[in-house]
């Protein structure tokens, strides 16, 4: 797997509990390399003994650990980058949903060499959806569940999401189902297209 989802998981550890608790991730998964470069390819393996020693250690279960990383990657301040990369795709959390079947091309631009799973937005009426993603390996749908409950709070829409995962011959099906509930909820998370120089 590409280093940058082990980077993120090592990033999320750290940021959201401690480096000693990474430390006793990296032990308990068997892992020599203890910090992970974003542009190198690891085997699959690792990623998911990563994520079996983060969910031991919090007492979760591996879905819940994704969803949290997904929150983690647009709410924390050392994430900023990709929430403004998510923002971009629209004024309202309405606008965000329909730039989703353009992420890919988005991501493309600033890491060609990042795979990453293929989404579909469906629209059934103005306020309920689904996002089907699709990949290899189940996982990414989890995370897309904590970057859509974080982006709702963002854009200060009310929603009801709802996960399912089905396996196919080419891999899984992920749907992400999506109730919005009130577009206007609350105000939402302050954020400006161009960001404020000091000088």
């Amino acid at each position: 797997m590409y280093g940058l989802v082990n980077r993120s998981i090592q990033s999320f550890v750290e940021d959201m509990y401690s480096r000693s608790l990474w430390d006793a991730v990296i032990n308990d998964a068997g892992i020599e390399t203890r910090d992970f470069e974003a542009m190198l390819d690891y085997p699959d393996e690792t990623t998911d003994d990563l994520l079996e020693a983060v969910a031991k250690h919090l007492r979760s279960d591996v879905p819940s650990v994704l969803e949290d990383l997904g929150t983690y990657l647009v709410t924390h301040p050392n994430c900023e980058a990709i929430r403004r990369l998510l923002r971009f795709g629209g004024h309202n959390f309405d606008e965000f949903l329909q730039s989703l079947d353009d992420l890919h091309d988005r991501v493309y631009l600033a890491v060609p060499d990042l795979e990453l799973p293929d989404l579909e937005l469906r629209e059934f009426t103005s306020l309920n959806f689904a996002l089907q993603c699709r990949w290899r390996k189940p996982g990414f749908g989890s995370v897309f569940l904590g970057i859509l409950r974080a982006m709702a709070d963002d854009y200060g829409a009310l929603v009801i999401l709802d996960h399912q995962v089905q396996p196919t011959e080419a891999g899984f099906e992920e749907t992400v189902k999506i109730d919005v509930l009130e577009r206007d909820f609350s105000s939402g998370r302050d954020f400006r297209l161009a960001e404020r120089v000091s000088g």
